[in-house]
C-alpha cells in the first residue's frame, strides 16, 4: 500500500524537518550543558526558547486529529511529521507534540466538558503547563487493566459533591515536572459493575491536599530529568464530581480511544530514532579503519546495515497502514495492526539501535553519543501501553478467530 501525502502535508515535512536542521540538531549540546547546570527538575531554557520559534511558525500542536485545536490532521498525515521528531529527545516538546501530554490533550478534547476544556486543555495546547496519565501501579499486574485498585468515590456531603481517591501510582510520565499540574486518574468507582465497567477516569490537579510525589523512577540509570517517571501517592484526595471525564464507569472507553494514536505516535518516534541511530552508524564506520580497511568495508558490518535499513521499511510501512485503518475504519477494525505495530515497532529500533551500538565501539554505551539513552528509552516502549505479551496475544486471538 503506497500512501501519497497532499501537498499541505509535505510542506509541512519540509518545514518540520527545516526546524529540526535549523534549531534542533544544533541545540542539542547545549540542551544537556543547561538541564546539567543546577536544578535539574526545572524546565531547560533552551527548550523553552525553541517552543516560542515553534508556534510563531506555525509549527505547533500538529497532532490533534478531528479537532479545530490542532492542525486537523488525521494520523495518517501526522505520522510522518512524528517519525521527523522522534530523532531527537527534545523535538517533541519544542512543537508541543510530546507523550504524556499529547494522549492527555486528546482526551480533554474528545471527552472534555467545557469547563474541564478551558481550566486544563487550554494551558495545555499553549504550552503553559504539562501533564500525567496516572494509571499503572506497583501492586498490580497492570497490563491486565481490570487488576487496578486504587478507588474513586462518590461522596455527597455538606461540602459540596465530591469524589474521593486513594491509590499509588507508578510510571507516572511527567510527574517530575514543575509544570505538571493536572493529573488523568484511573480508579474503581464500582467494583461490582460489570469488569470494564468498574474503572472511571477524573482529572486529579497535582497540587490537591493529599498527592504526594513518593519518588522518581529511573530507566536503566536515567533520570529523565526534567520529565520523569514518578511514583505517586494518593491519600483522600477531594475532587470536584464536575472532574470526572465522560461519566461513572467509562474509564476504559476512554483509555481506548487514548491508546490507539498514542501507540501510532510511539511508534513513529522510534521509526525516527531507528534511522538516526543507522545514520550515526553509517557515519561512524566510513570514519574508522580496523585491520587495513574502512569499517564500512567490512562484510558483518555491511550485514547490519542491510537488516537495519529493510527492518526500518517493512516497520513504516505497516505503521502507516494502521494509521490510515485508524482514520478509515476506526480503532477497532484496525486492533490488530495497532497491536502488530506496538510490537514490532520497539523491537526493530532496539536491534538497529544495538548495533550501531556495537559499530561505535565503547564510545556507544558511553554519554558521547545518544544511543545508549537512545536504546534504555526505546526498551521501556515494549512495556509502555501494554507489553509485547499483550499484543502478542491480541493478535493470536483474531487471526484463530477467522478460522473458528
Amino acid at each position: 500500500m503506497y500512501f501519497e501525502y497532499s501537498d499541505k502535508v509535505k510542506d509541512l515535512q519540509k518545514r518540520v524537518a527545516a526546524f529540526m536542521d535549523e534549531y534542533i540538531y544544533p541545540n542539542e549540546k547545549l540542551f544537556y550543558q543547561q538541564l546539567n547546570e543546577g536544578d535539574r527538575w526545572q524546565p531547560v531554557p533552551i527548550i523553552e526558547e525553541l517552543k516560542q520559534k515553534a508556534k510563531t511558525q506555525g509549527l505547533w500542536n500538529l497532532f490533534l486529529p478531528e479537532s479545530d485545536h490542532g492542525f486537523g490532521l488525521t494520523n495518517l498525515e501526522y505520522a510522518p511529521l512524528c517519525e521527523i521528531m522522534g530523532r531527537s529527545p527534545m523535538a517533541p516538546e519544542a512543537f508541543n507534540c510530546s507523550a504524556p501530554d499529547t494522549g492527555n490533550m486528546e482526551v480533554l478534547a474528545r471527552y472534555g466538558t467545557k469547563e474541564q476544556q478551558e481550566q486544563w486543555l487550554k494551558p495545555l495546547l499553549e504550552g503553559e503547563m504539562r501533564s500525567c496519565f496516572a494509571m499503572t501501579e506497583p501492586d498490580v499486574a497492570s497490563s491486565d487493566a481490570t487488576n487496578i485498585q486504587a478507588s474513586i468515590q462518590h461522596e455527597i456531603a455538606r461540602e459540596g459533591d465530591e469524589y474521593i481517591i486513594n491509590g499509588t501510582k507508578w510510571w507516572s510520565s511527567g510527574a517530575g515536572d514543575p509544570r505538571c499540574k493536572i493529573a488523568i486518574f484511573m480508579g474503581k468507582t464500582d467494583p461490582n459493575a460489570p469488569k470494564h465497567k468498574q474503572q472511571s477516569m477524573i482529572l486529579v490537579p497535582m497540587d490537591a491536599p493529599g498527592v504526594t510525589i513518593k519518588r522518581m523512577l529511573t530507566v536503566f540509570g536515567y533520570d529523565h530529568a526534567p520529565h520523569g517517571h514518578g511514583e505517586v501517592t494518593y491519600e483522600n484526595v477531594r475532587v470536584p464530581a464536575a472532574n470526572m471525564l465522560l461519566g461513572e464507569g467509562r474509564g476504559f472507553e476512554i483509555a481506548q480511544g487514548r491508546l490507539g494514536p498514542g501507540r501510532i505516535h510511539h511508534c513513529m518516534r522510534l521509526i525516527g530514532l531507528a534511522e538516526r541511530a543507522l545514520e550515526e552508524m553509517c557515519k561512524r564506520v566510513n570514519s574508522r579503519v580496523a585491520f587495513g580497511k574502512k569499517i564500512a568495508e567490512q562484510g558483518t558490518i555491511r550485514a547490519d546495515i542491510a537488516n537495519s535499513r529493510m527492518e526500518i521499511e517493512q516497520t513504516r510501512l505497516l505503521t502507516l497502514k494502521a494509521a490510515y485503518m485508524m482514520d478509515t475504519v476506526g480503532n477497532k477494525v484496525a486492533r490488530a495492526e495497532i497491536a502488530m505495530i506496538k510490537v514490532i515497532a520497539p523491537n526493530m529500533a532496539l536491534r538497529v539501535i544495538d548495533r550501531a551500538i556495537q559499530a561505535h565501539g565503547g564510545a556507544g554505551v558511553c554519554q558521547d553519543f545518544d544511543l545508549a539513552s537512545a536504546w534504555a528509552g526505546a526498551r521501556t516502549l515494549r512495556l509502555a501501553d501494554g507489553p509485547d505479551e499483550v499484543h502478542r496475544e491480541a493478535v493470536a486471538k483474531l487471526e484463530l478467530s477467522k478460522y473458528e
